[in-house]
């Protein structure tokens, strides 16, 4: 469904990710607000890796009410606070993509909302 694009011109990309992503004209756009590390319980876990689970999370349940997958997105932006958590991160990313490639862009912000909150993750997605 959807059509990838690396030029081999440019580098390959870093991580899990493809440098362009092409979704048909005729594909049904689902957007996913920024979804940080809280519980349903209201707590927010300690480390950056229970916090980027729990976005994952988060994520994978949104996107099962609306009947689409992980695999369904085509963009994924996360915001973490601290550079040193980029590996920690991506880890957890990554068992949750699995082999799907979406584009995505990784920031390292000052803050998110509250300041024990360490990620936040959007997402769009589009299935046929």
């Amino acid at each position: 469904m959807f059509k990838t694009h690396n030029p081999k011109s440019i580098a390959p990309p870093a991580a899990t990710y493809v440098h362009g992503l092409e979704v048909p004209a005729s594909a049904r756009l689902f957007f996913v607000a920024g979804q940080t590390g809280i519980r349903p319980d209201g707590s927010i876990p300690e480390t950056i890796e229970e916090q980027a689970d729990q976005c994952w999370k988060n994520i994978s349940v949104i996107l099962a009410e609306a009947g689409l997958q992980i695999h369904d997105t085509v963009k994924i932006t996360s915001f973490i606070t601290r550079a040193e958590h980029v590996k920690k991160y991506g880890a957890v990313r990554d068992t949750y993509l699995g082999s799907h490639r979406p584009t995505t862009t990784l920031l390292v912000v000052q803050a998110l909302a509250r300041p024990e909150l360490l990620v936040e993750v959007e997402a769009i997605a589009a299935s046929a």
